[in-house]
């Protein structure tokens, strides 16, 4: 006679449940600990970790600002409704940048004084260097009074444009007169002065030269203004000459609009990085 299978307690069956729920709350348990160890999170995927918190001055900084775009740097440009309306864009190069200061240049000695009559005909102030290539250049022309404005905007490190900056402040005692000839006899010279021309207050440095060449007709003298005004990497620089009467309120005027809209240009440059 076959039996029946013994009946099992029923405390053995509720048992089972209550086992498996423990069971359960130990595994859960052991994987939490094992995630904290590990530095993981839950709902991080393996292998990944949190970014780390920093506080805006521990970040690092860029040793330069991004520099202009040719793009921005064209839009710092003056024009010639800036300077009112008896200036248009010009009409080529005005005939005294070869038969004054091209001429003189070429028959001045070595040193500073030469340099700077260079620098008046090349409007090259910062260097002939690809890096230091203008970004961006106008020029206008005052047809009535003769006067010719040329402007740029070129950048490069702060510490190497107020050098040049520095450099043009010590020239009117350096160069403050001098004789330049314009022939190798020596007996055709010009008379040749160096002042310094206060710019207006703007940007973080500035300069400003106003140099006088005599001899350039009967009774007739050059006189070119040059300033120049970092702001941050970037500087404007600019000549203003002419045969007459020079035109000091253009000059002004090139230099405050130029130096706020190359600030504006500059800060939507950052603000687009």
């Amino acid at each position: 006679m076959q039996l029946a299978p013994a009946a099992r307690p029923s405390h053995t069956r509720a048992a089972r449940p209550l086992l498996g729920a423990a069971l359960s709350a130990v595994l859960a348990l052991t994987a939490t600990a094992c995630d904290t160890a590990g530095g993981r999170t839950p709902g991080r995927a393996a292998g990944t970790t949190p970014p780390t918190a920093q506080s805006p001055a521990a970040l690092p900084s860029a040793a330069l600002p991004p520099v202009l775009t040719r793009g921005q740097a064209r839009a710092a440009l003056i024009t010639a409704a800036d300077l009112g309306e008896a200036w248009e864009p010009t009409r080529g190069a005005a005939t005294w940048r070869d038969e004054v200061l091209k001429a003189t240049a070429e028959r001045t000695g070595p040193g500073d004084c030469r340099r700077l009559l260079d620098i008046l005909y090349t409007e090259d102030l910062f260097g002939g260097g690809a890096t230091t290539a203008p970004r961006a250049t106008a020029a206008l022309d005052d047809p009535d009074g003769g006067a010719q404005l040329h402007y740029r905007i070129t950048s490069y490190r702060a510490a190497d444009l107020d050098r040049t900056l520095a450099w043009l402040g010590t020239l009117p005692d350096t160069c403050g007169r001098f004789e330049a000839g314009t022939d190798d006899t020596g007996r055709d010279s010009r008379d040749v002065r160096v002042t310094a021309l206060t710019p207006p207050e703007a940007g973080d440095a500035r300069r400003g030269l106003r140099v006088t060449v005599g001899g350039t007709r009967p009774g007739g003298v050059l006189t070119v203004d040059l300033v120049a005004v970092r702001v941050g990497d970037d500087a404007l620089s600019l000549t203003n000459g002419t045969l007459g009467e020079p035109a000091d309120d253009a000059t002004l005027t090139a230099v405050e609009v130029g130096t706020r809209r190359l600030t504006e240009v500059r800060r939507q440059g950052r603000a687009q990085v």
